[in-house]
């Protein structure tokens, strides 16, 4: 090949690549792992204590190991997920048990990216409350206490048995939410 014939085929390499790198280039958008979970199904859970309530039938009742009375946690091997949930009586404490469910809930605040605070009211039943929404990576992302404000005190928090990355447990976050609120909603105080 002599310089002459060389020469031309050089522009044309340069030309095409010059038109080749035209246009926007944008990054490949990141793929979103589609999680499905099962519609709930509700059955009412009747403790042994002065309270009922409804749970999902996926969810699995454990006694804790440390075996309180009327404590018990709430199993979900597929989410691997627990609600625990524990039971006061109250005795002229009231004002020390919902400092203590709210100083819980604050612990979270260093790693949380919010939290959300909802009260819940139901005079028909005296059931008042407040269910709190954690987002970010916290190490619970729903926690609750409900009480009657004479005899009883309930409290729970929904943890999660991997390390907490919130893009990752966040759809399992959302079901479990619901689940507590389900939960919430359909308490019934016995004697």
């Amino acid at each position: 090949m002599n310089k002459r014939t060389s020469y031309p085929l050089f522009l044309v390499i340069i030309f095409c690549l010059l038109i080749s790198c035209g246009g926007e280039t944008l990054p490949k958008p990141k793929g979103m792992l589609r999680l499905s979970y099962p519609t709930p199904d509700y059955e009412k859970f009747q403790t042994d204590c002065s309270y009922t309530f409804e749970k999902n039938k996926i969810s699995k009742f454990q006694k804790p190991k440390y075996n309180r009375k009327c404590w018990y946690n709430l199993e979900y091997p597929d989410l691997k997920a627990t609600v625990y949930i524990s039971y006061h009586k109250i005795h002229n404490n009231l004002d020390s048990l919902l400092r203590d469910a709210q100083n819980l809930t604050q612990e979270h605040f260093v790693k949380a990216d919010a939290i959300k605070p909802k009260d819940f009211i139901n005079t028909e039943d005296k059931i008042y409350g407040r269910i709190y929404t954690v987002s970010g990576n916290a190490a619970s992302q729903s926690q609750f206490y409900v009480t009657d404000s004479t005899t009883h005190f309930l409290s729970g928090s929904v943890y999660f048995k991997v390390r907490p990355n919130y893009d990752s447990i966040q759809p399992a976050a959302n079901y479990l939410h619901n689940d507590v609120l389900h939960l919430v909603e359909t308490i019934k105080w016995g004697e």
